[in-house]
């Protein structure tokens, strides 16, 4: 399989696409473009942005051909053995996992928008660019020229993404024999000094605790935003993140920077080599469906953050502030109520990256970092110390992923029990396969190393006292969770609401002001809901609601607690955080 990538106005953003598919001896020709990509589990549709589709054998006679699916073609070939397929794929959206055009680069996730031959998976797959001779290409891809590239089958070449720039900056560094290699692409001042040393360190820690690496080499993309953003892709040799502002890249969003970056490293291991059976291998035309998502990402939610503190890249002070967001992000969702994280995972398909309907679902990442901090407190505990979560995680790779196999539920379930020599089965029955509040076993997990849950009151009095939380962005204050049986909720107000006037005053992106100067009384709210304006009346009430989540380190531990906080993080204990 070839493909030639070429393009003529890059403003406009269509890349002009030609696939070469020869040695064909049916009379009929099916072609697929992928309806997903790995890393994000639910529906792409990419072959919306398909324009233009057309198949000519080697000497230019167009071919007949219909589609079949939403994103598959039927081709006759009329005694071609080869035959051209031409299209244009529309790329104008930039984020870690999409595909991208315009003056200043040439950005491609091919499994967005390359075709493949479902027979012709394992065959090699070539890309040729057209590029300008100043353009310079970043990839895990095998060069075979300057501005040509190989991958040994359609799987390899959908899970590596491109950048092709003028202006890429980069360094690299060798840990245990792996080149590993920085890209940069945006406006960006990367001070190397400082990032090949947090990045060697937090690199260090990941391969000691799994021994080995799944690739010879690593390549991290790092798309640099202008304006906030954060997202991140895992490849199986490469991750591609997409962050902003770029002014900020070195300041304020550098533990972002940080976080990200190990958090797609471990991906490396968990998810891309360590996968699911539902997941090995990979169906490219339909959803793929697996209820361990809280594995896959909730586990490398866990590790992303605390391998960056265990290596002392991170101080506590900077590990915990992310530990309570997603404390706070369980505790705010009602939806733990509803939907456990197994069956969440499931449903990712639906709407795994939006909030969806409010008070749905959990989430695979937030409670997924949850019990995996408790799971790994339990095995902890049970071994007094001399097993954790780590063994799990390498008996995966060990005995799944370096065996060509996927795991499931139970083996999961089962190697847990066995590092842990204890029954688990009440913990996964009442906390990862039922809904569930946390509580109860975070209080114990965090006991373990002499530390306590605080649920502290709510600064803001829209949350303290009424029961609903805001968003004010552009200056509209839209009411983003309303608390279950608060005032709130009793007076009507529901999620998406736009608050207008509080008492016969404007809200202007200042509601938590004027609700301080009014104190604890009544109030009455203006709000546009589905398209009228209405004046609701709400009254304090006897509880309060949405409290901030905070860890605090007990001032005395025991001998034991001791042992287990520097057993964990490999910290000496400090007074408090």
């Amino acid at each position: 399989m070839l493909y030639k990538i070429s393009y003529e106005n890059p403003h406009q953003h269509y890349i002009s696409i030609e696939c070469i598919i020869d040695s064909i001896s049916s009379s009929t020709l099916n072609v697929q473009l992928p309806s997903w990509r790995p890393g994000r589990y639910e529906l792409g549709n990419f072959a919306k942005n398909v324009r233009g589709f057309a198949a000519f054998d080697a000497r230019g006679k167009a071919l007949a051909f219909r589609k079949r699916t939403k994103d598959a073609w039927e081709i006759d070939c009329a005694g071609a053995k080869t035959v051209h397929v031409k299209y244009e794929y529309f790329a104008a959206d930039l984020n870690a996992g999409s595909t991208y055009l315009d003056e200043q680069q040439l950005y491609m996730n091919p499994v967005n928008c390359c075709i493949y031959v479902p027979e012709k998976m394992e065959e090699e797959h070539l890309l040729e660019l057209a590029l300008p001779d100043s353009y310079e290409i970043a990839t895990a891809l095998a060069k075979k020229g300057r501005h040509s590239l190989s991958a040994p089958g359609f799987d390899r070449l959908a899970d590596s993404p491109l950048i092709a720039s003028p202006s890429l900056k980069h360094q690299m560094f060798v840990m245990d024999g792996v080149e590993f290699h920085l890209w940069f692409q945006g406006e960006c001042r990367p001070e190397w000094g400082r990032i090949i040393a947090d990045f060697f360190i937090f690199v260090n820690e990941q391969f000691m605790m799994m021994r080995t690496f799944p690739a010879e080499t690593y390549h991290f993309l790092f798309q640099i935003m202008p304006w906030r953003f954060y997202h991140g892709v895992e490849h199986l040799d490469s991750t591609v993140c997409a962050l902003g502002p770029s002014y900020k890249l070195m300041g304020d969003i550098y533990n972002d920077f940080l976080g990200v970056s190990s958090h797609e490293l471990f991906h490396a291991w968990n998810i891309k080599a360590i996968r699911p059976a539902d997941m090995h291998p990979y169906d490219f035309t339909k959803e793929n469906y697996s209820r361990l998502g809280y594995v896959c990402e909730g586990v490398t939610t866990y590790y992303g953050d605390y391998l960056l503190f265990r290596s002392g890249v991170w101080s506590e002070d900077e590990y915990f502030p992310t530990f309570e967001e997603r404390l706070q992000k369980h505790f705010d969702n009602p939806g733990r109520f509803n939907l456990s994280v197994a069956d969440s995972s499931f449903d990712t398909w639906l709407d795994g990256y939006v909030p969806g309907a409010p008070g749905r679902k959990t989430s695979i990442y937030d409670e997924g970092c949850l019990l995996a901090f408790v799971t790994d407190m339990r095995i902890r505990r049970a071994t007094k110390n001399e097993k954790s979560l780590d063994d799990v995680m390498r008996a995966l790779y060990t005995e799944f992923a370096q065996k060509g196999k996927g795991y499931t539920e139970a083996d999961y379930k089962g190697w847990v029990e066995h590092i842990s020599n204890e029954d688990f089965t009440e913990f996964f029955e009442r906390y990862v396969n039922a809904a569930a509040d946390y509580t109860e076993i975070l209080n114990d997990a965090l006991s373990y190393i002499g530390c306590r849950l605080l649920k502290q009151v709510s600064p803001r009095p829209h949350e303290r006292i009424f029961g609903f939380k805001v968003a004010e962005p552009g200056g509209i204050t839209r009411i983003t969770a309303v608390h279950p049986g608060s005032p709130a909720e009793k007076a009507g107000l529901a999620v998406g609401d736009d608050v207008l006037g509080v008492n016969g005053l404007p809200v202007k992106a200042d509601l938590a002001e004027w609700l301080r100067y009014f104190g604890k009384q009544p109030i009455e709210l203006v709000v546009a809901s589905a398209g009228r304006v209405q004046n609701l009346q709400l009254s304090p009430g006897e509880s309060t609601y949405f409290p901030l989540c905070k860890v605090e380190k007990l001032e005395q531990m025991s001998p034991a607690q001791v042992e287990a906080w520097q057993k964990w993080c490999g910290k000496r204990v400090i007074s408090s955080f």
